[in-house]
């Protein structure tokens, strides 16, 4: 597609996108210009359809959602989820990637019990710094077939952003991007607009990227994680355990049916 064409596709997508207001977010507000989910205070009344889903850490607002416990996802993942790694404190919930005495890494894993589909989803965090780590808000299933939507970062570079998705298990769409900024400093707004024809991921407000082939069709979990790698240094780089415990935070998630 040539870039002209690309240009008109994202700013369309993102004026049907610009329909609610998404809460402020980061600690050092930028400009969001052409009006596209500008950041303004309040959660509650941005968000009154039944159909949206919100989670405000700092109101202590969490139905609907729980934190993985006592088991492994297995393969690339090189630990085992823990509630007692996911807490929540003065407002902010914290996941966190940590060593046991019994040599055990205890991860973080924190879903929604139900499933969603087009929409807009969002959340406000702060990455973790920490070569083999990595962070993340995605959505999820593997009902009837493995769909995901992904928003990752990675420890070792934590200046960029990564995003993909996978659909019948296939992956293989990954796009990085050069955020400007280190997402493990501040707060920021990180989201993705799920249409039926398309993927539009946003950074603060802004349309980054966007994807209209082959694209998830069947509705999933709303989740995010923190966790190390295990077998694929080239993309993560090797577990630096002297980053250890490290923290991925987060303020809310929204989520705005089509």
């Amino acid at each position: 597609m040539k870039f002209e064409k690309m240009t008109a596709v994202i700013a369309a997508a993102a004026v049907a996108a610009a329909a609610f207001v998404l809460p402020a977010c980061t600690d050092n507000p930028v400009s969001n210009e052409g009006g596209v989910h500008p950041s303004v205070e309040g959660l509650e009344d941005k968000f009154t359809d039944p159909a949206d889903i919100i989670v405000d850490f700092s109101a202590g607002k969490t139905e609907g959602f729980y934190a993985a416990h006592g088991y492994s996802n297995g393969n690339m993942f090189n630990c085992t989820w823990s509630r007692d790694s996911a807490v929540i404190s003065d407002g902010i919930m914290n996941m966190t990637l940590s060593k046991g005495n019994d040599g055990v890494y205890y991860g973080a894993e924190y879903r929604s019990t139900a499933y969603y589909g087009y929409g807009y989803y969002s959340v406000c965090m702060k990455a973790a710094k920490g070569s083999g780590l990595v962070s993340s808000f995605f959505t999820y299933t593997n009902r009837p077939v493995w769909d995901e939507i992904d928003i990752e970062f990675l420890g070792k570079d934590t200046t960029h952003v990564q995003f993909n998705y996978y659909v019948s298990g296939v992956g293989g769409h990954e796009y990085v991007y050069g955020l400007g900024f280190d997402a493990a400093e501040g707060f920021h707004e990180y989201g993705f607009d799920w249409q039926k024809g398309s993927i539009t991921w946003y950074v603060d407000g802004a349309p980054i990227y966007r994807a209209t082939q082959n694209l998830p069709s069947n509705p999933q979990q709303i989740m995010m994680n923190m966790w190390n790698c295990i077998g694929h240094d080239d993309w993560t780089g090797p577990l630096d355990e002297s980053a250890l415990p490290a923290t991925a935070q987060y303020k809310w998630i929204a989520f705005k049916s089509c």
